[in-house]
This record gives structure tokens, C-alpha cells and sequence, in this order.
């Protein structure tokens, strides 16, 4: 690893001042730690954000309100986001094992990186890592990899359970960057496709801190989070579907769904949205929005599966949640 400054900030704005010079933020760790380990990440500075007072889960306007360093495992645990908002609890409980829920932040599993197996091998390479030497995914072992939203110089996966559930439940982000501008950022708007830039994954500036995540009021129906992996314990989405879905007299009347597993952010598709609501809850209309979805998806060889894994996924997770 390389040598590193270590300071502990007092406050957000003293944070942000440090931050700005091109210091890395460190709360729980559970990501950046590795990443400096394997010297993919290398920063010259790292600020201590862990005990600044953002850690408060409360109700906001009729929504929720939930500090950046609120921890992973009391967000879930939490009885206003398991009551009202129970697609983020199970997507956190389904997002890594225990251990690491007890440490990991909301702010940084927001900015967490791909967990893209050639991101992590610095033999091999790629333009996350290092801009303009290639993508060692395209034509090589792909499974885990993109099949929507991809571009030539990236086919890397965004890796959170917990962005996907906020994404369908149009959640929004508090920054704070240097000088004291404030900005709320929608989920939507916090990442980038990787185009010819895939090193650059959020829109946020040097040394701007997220400091809160804010949900509005949840939305009508039911809600469920269903996630497609290799083993029940500690991995990352094949697929994964968040979705928010309301039914009257037969008809899907509202729909929210977000998707993990499949794009370098959370995907969330207005198309297939259209394609449900004010359509009857039946197999035929969630074979439809499954088309929708994946209209434009594209497999890379390995990751082929992903296409028809995804079609199967949506309409069970449709069917469980307009059963009667």
C-alpha cells in the first residue's frame, strides 16, 4: 500500500475544505481499503469522515431522511424503512454479509466501485483503472458484465443492492462541496454512463460530500426486491430487481422498478413502466415489459444468459407482486 496523510475531520465543511485538494473520504472503509491495498486506489490523502454528526434515520416531509454515515445494518433494521420502504431493507440484508453491513456507510455504498474482475487485477487492462488501455472484459471472461448501458471502452457492472431500491423509490442526494454550495442531486442524475470516460462514475466534484440520502413518501402498492446470484451468501447481482407496483380492479395503476446486475448504474427504464401501467396484472403484460426492457440489451459471450435470466426474473418478481 501506499504511504498516505490521515486527518479526522470535526466538521462536514472542514471536510469538504481538505477534500477539495484531492484528499479521498473514508468512513466505514469496506471498499476503499481494498481498492488502496491492491494499490488500484492510491490516494496521497485520506480524511476521516466516520464521526461527523450524519447518521440520523427520521421522517422528512411524509418520506425519510437518512445521514450518509448511517450504517448499512441499521438502515435495514431501521422500522420506518422496514415498514414503509421494505425494498431497501431487503436489498441491504441481500447486499454482503453481516460483518460488513455492521461497518459500511450509505454514502459509500452509493460511491462503492465495480466489483469487474479485471478492474481488480492491475495486470490486466482496463479503462476504469487506467483511461485508454483497453477493456480486458470485451472478448474475454464476461459473465458478470453489462447488458445495458454499456459502451466499447466499459462493460463493468455497478455493484450496489442498496442504489438499485433507492433508485426505484426516487430517492435523491445532499451534497456539500467546497466554498458551501449545497446541491440535491437525484438518484438518477448521481451517475454517469461510461461512454469513452468510464473512469469518471459520478457527477460529484473533488472533495463534494454526500450527506444525506432523502426518500419522498413511498409509493402506492406493494414493494419487493428480488436478487439473482450465484450462491445465497455474500455475492453480487446476476440480476436484481427493485419494483414498486400497485394494482386497482385488475389493472397495474403505478409501477417504479429499478434494476441491479445489468448496467454500470442502477437502470431504471420509463419504458417499461409504460408498458405497465394502465395494463392489465397479467403474464402477457409482464412479457411485454420484459421486451421493453430488454429491447436494446446485448450480451458479450459469456454474460448471454443475462438476457433471458432477466426476463424470468421481472415477470416472477410481477407475478408475486400482483398476485391476489
Amino acid at each position: 500500500m501506499k504511504s498516505f496523510t490521515y486527518t479526522r475531520a470535526e466538521t462536514p465543511e472542514a471536510a469538504v475544505a481538505q477534500g477539495a485538494g484531492g484528499a479521498r473520504f473514508i468512513a466505514g472503509g469496506t471498499n476503499l481499503l481494498d481498492l488502496m491495498k491492491l494499490q488500484i486506489e492510491t490516494p496521497d490523502a485520506l480524511i476521516d469522515i466516520s464521526r461527523l454528526p450524519l447518521a440520523e434515520i427520521e421522517p422528512h416531509e411524509g418520506g425519510l431522511r437518512i445521514g450518509a454515515l448511517a450504517i448499512n445494518s441499521d438502515v435495514a433494521a431501521h422500522p420506518h424503512v422496514r415498514a414503509r420502504y421494505p425494498m431497501l431493507a431487503r436489498a441491504l440484508l441481500s447486499g454482503a454479509s453481516a460483518q460488513l453491513r455492521n461497518k459500511a456507510s450509505v454514502g459509500g455504498n452509493l460511491l462503492q466501485r465495480t466489483r469487474c474482475y479485471f478492474f481488480y487485477d492491475p495486470a490486466a487492462p482496463c479503462n476504469k483503472r487506467t483511461p485508454g488501455i483497453g477493456c480486458a472484459a470485451q472478448g474475454g471472461y464476461n459473465r458478470i458484465h453489462a447488458i445495458l448501458g454499456a459502451s466499447e471502452a466499459c462493460i463493468a457492472t455497478h455493484p450496489s443492492d442498496m442504489a438499485v431500491a433507492l433508485r426505484a423509490l426516487d430517492a435523491v442526494v445532499l451534497t456539500l462541496a467546497p466554498g458551501g454550495d449545497r446541491r440535491r442531486i437525484p438518484l438518477a442524475g448521481l451517475y454517469r454512463l461510461p461512454g469513452d470516460t468510464p473512469q469518471l462514475e459520478h457527477v460529484l466534484a473533488p472533495g463534494e460530500l454526500i450527506t444525506h440520502v432523502e426518500l419522498p413518501p413511498p409509493p402506492p402498492g406493494r414493494q419487493l426486491y428480488r436478487k439473482v446470484r450465484d450462491r445465497a451468501s455474500y455475492a453480487f447481482a446476476l440480476v436484481s430487481v427493485a419494483a414498486a407496483v400497485a394494482v386497482e380492479d385488475g389493472v397495474v395503476s403505478t409501477a417504479q422498478l429499478a434494476f441491479g446486475g445489468l448496467a454500470p448504474l442502477p437502470w431504471r427504464s420509463a419504458e417499461v413502466e409504460a408498458a405497465l401501467i394502465g395494463q392489465p396484472a397479467t403474464r402477457e403484460t409482464f412479457a411485454a415489459a420484459a421486451d421493453a426492457l430488454l429491447m436494446d440489451a446485448m450480451g458479450q459471450g459469456h454474460n448471454d444468459f443475462k438476457i433471458p435470466l432477466t426476463r424470468r426474473t421481472l415477470i416472477a418478481t410481477l407475478a408475486e407482486l400482483t398476485e391476489a
